[in-house]
């Protein structure tokens, strides 16, 4: 309907142009959009306010006058001039009843789109630390993630998703140390614990793993222990691939899988950390100063400069980020989006920087970012901080034992990521209308109940009935449903395009909250069969498109609740 409106304003445009009251060099980009309020019909739009300076004319005048040039129609039922010259169209029950046979006959496929042309989009997200258990801050941004990858598949493009462990350097050599003291008998508590030692019960299970010799497969890493606590390359070893190991476990049972995983160490072992700095010192872009080496990443943006090498021979980590980055570019990402946390905020500038000195044709602006803000756990209204496991935090794990994988996605992701989050956990494990994931998880089995009942009564869904009488779902409630399913493709193209998966749970939110209103005011099981199949006919559209929704976001459509 929204397009067929469209179209319409558009040979109304070129009859005025035509006529000579618009001059022929003006094409405003003029909105077509959903009303608010039903009273003011449809859909609005501003195309005369655009015309109205161009023409010369006031706006109402230019309203009346594209009212009178618009071609005849059986989609539009009558067009009112609103406020200082809005064009508020009132749509035929039929035409906008349409959409019903159309999310049918695709099913599963509609709302998807070919908008990507199968481009490549590389997506890396999560990338935690192998350190330690996933945190709920990892679990937003899988769940963000996530669900962009799915959105970006939904719309056409190629998408690879990517996590990079970061198992070299400082974080990896605590961790080796903690486990050998644990190996070796110590505790935390222990005056001899390394100073910067992890504390989480998870380094004892690793310990006594590595020292009962297991062996662990992490991707294409398999580690057998060596029980031996003195030596400490191989307790780093097993470490890591134990901890990947567990990490990738949490992910799956999280509903995230991942096509490469990439390894820090592969940087530095075959040589691109090195060719990286080697480039940008030909490149004429770095210098020396007390015995360090810098990039003067201020020519490209930056508010200072930036130590690549230590004074002890060490990079700093923007340095294996920027050589990450141009092995992305070549493998041939020409479009990377990076989910992280807003910790890492300050880098997204610097890795730029360091990519535009490497003189590689990298465009400014390059990778993409996501960045989400943390997430603060309550429980009846207290916040809950620690986890016995991990030790100082709560972890992915922790949250989807207690509320389950549906609430917990649902949680993570139905927020904008730049905003702080709540999670409640009391609201998410409630089943209530104030819980978002219920509502909405709800109204698809409420649907399937209708369905059901319709079968067990002998009236079946007699599908040619139910779309020859279409034109029989007059009532606003049925009417305001069947504008929102027609939204729903435009809504899953324009999350995609914003990053930002919680449109489609908002829209979830606000299609179930027009079910439920429908539902609650027009009956379905009616003894007019033309009538109770239409009504069918709709609530099986309304089923599809929840379900649709559902999965762009990795969410379960239950049957029964």
């Amino acid at each position: 309907m929204k397009d067929t409106i469209s179209a319409l304003l558009d040979e109304a445009l070129a009859s005025l142009k035509q006529q000579g009251l618009v001059p022929d060099d003006v094409s405003p980009a003029f909105k077509v959009d959903p009303t608010k309020d039903k009273a003011h019909g449809d859909y609005a739009s501003n195309l005369a306010l655009m015309l109205a300076k161009p023409a010369g004319k006031k706006p109402r005048d230019v309203a009346e006058a594209l009212i009178e040039a618009l071609p005849s129609t059986d989609a539009v039922r009558k067009v009112e001039i609103a406020g200082p010259g809005f064009l508020n169209f009132f749509a035929a029950t039929n035409a906008v009843a349409q959409i019903v046979p159309t999310i049918l006959d695709n099913g599963d496929t509609f709302g998807r789109s070919l908008k990507g042309a199968g481009e490549k989009v590389q997506v890396e997200f999560v990338s935690a630390n192998p350190t330690g258990p996933l945190h709920v801050g990892h679990g937003r941004g899988a769940a963000i993630g996530d669900c962009l990858c799915r959105l970006l598949e939904a719309t056409g493009y190629d998408v690879t998703r990517e996590f990079y462990y970061n198992d070299a350097g400082a974080q990896i050599s605590n961790l080796a140390l903690s486990v050998q003291a644990r190996a070796k008998g110590l505790t935390p508590e222990d005056p001899s614990w390394p100073a910067d030692g992890y504390r989480g019960d998870y380094i004892a299970d690793v310990a006594d793993s590595y020292m009962a010799g297991n062996t662990v497969d992490a991707d294409d890493q398999h580690v057998t222990g060596a029980a031996d606590p003195e030596d400490l390359d191989a307790i780093r070893r097993f470490a890591v691939a134990y901890l990947r190991r567990e990490q990738d476990l949490d992910l799956k049972a999280f509903g995230v899988e991942f096509d490469v995983y990439f390894l820090e160490s592969s940087l530095y072992r075959d040589g691109k950390v090195e060719e990286a700095v080697q480039r940008l010192i030909d490149n004429g872009h770095t210098y020396e100063q007390d015995g360090a080496l810098w990039l003067r990443t201020t020519d490209f943006g930056d508010d200072k400069d930036r130590v690549m090498r230590k004074t002890d021979g060490g990079y700093t980590y923007f340095l294996p980020d920027v050589a990450y980055h141009l092995d992305k570019w070549q493998r041939g990402f020409k479009q990377v989006i990076n989910e992280q946390g807003a910790d890492h905020h300050s880098t997204v500038t610097r890795v730029r920087a360091g990519l535009q000195a490497l003189e590689a044709e990298i465009p400014q602006g390059w990778p993409d970012y996501v960045l989400h803000q943390m997430v603060l756990v309550t429980r009846s209204g207290v916040e809950v901080k620690l986890s016995k496991r991990a030790g100082s935090y709560v972890t992915l794990r922790d949250l989807t034992d207690e509320v389950g994988r549906d609430a917990t996605r649902y949680f993570l992701a139905a927020r904008r990521a730049d905003s702080q989050l709540t999670f409640d956990i009391d609201l998410a494990r409630s089943q209530s209308n104030d819980n978002p994931v219920y509502y909405v998880q709800y109204a698809h089995a409420r649907l399937c109940s209708v369905m059901r009942k319709a079968e067990a009564d002998g009236l079946p869904f007699d599908r040619e009935l139910g779309f020859a009488n279409l034109a029989s779902l007059e009532a606003d409630q049925e009417k305001a449903l069947m504008n929102r399913l027609a939204r729903f493709p435009e809504v899953v193209e324009h999350a995609a395009v914003s990053r930002e998966p919680q449109q489609i749970a908002q829209y979830l939110q606000d299609l179930a909250a027009d079910f439920h209103t429908c539902y609650n005011a027009v009956k379905v099981m009616v003894e007019d069969a033309a009538l109770r199949n239409a009504r069918l006919a709709l609530g099986l559209a309304t089923r599809q498109v929840i379900r649709n929704g559902l999965d762009l976001l990795g969410v379960s459509a239950p049957e029964e609740m």
